[in-house]
């Protein structure tokens, strides 16, 4: 039971965490260019950082929430 719970923990990892990133003196970071590539994420796009004290930080391309939010407010309304 206990290689079965390993198993699914590493593949937890693997699907979960692409990289490590280092905070930098001014508070910036470099997303690795594996979640980069996964998400498009050009040089000058725009991203969000989503935070929540209990469940950690998340950082979203703001197109993504823009269409999102198209959606849930079309026209604007």
């Amino acid at each position: 039971m206990r290689e079965i719970s390993s198993f699914f923990s590493n593949l937890a990892m693997l699907y979960f965490c692409i990289g490590i990133a280092k905070v930098g003196e001014k508070g910036q970071i470099v997303i690795p260019k594996e979640a980069r590539d996964m998400f498009d994420i050009k040089p000058g796009d725009t991203v969000v950082v989503l935070c929540d004290k209990k469940k950690g930080m998340a950082i979203v391309k703001s197109e993504v929430l823009e269409d999102t939010m198209d959606k849930i407010m079309p026209d604007g309304k």
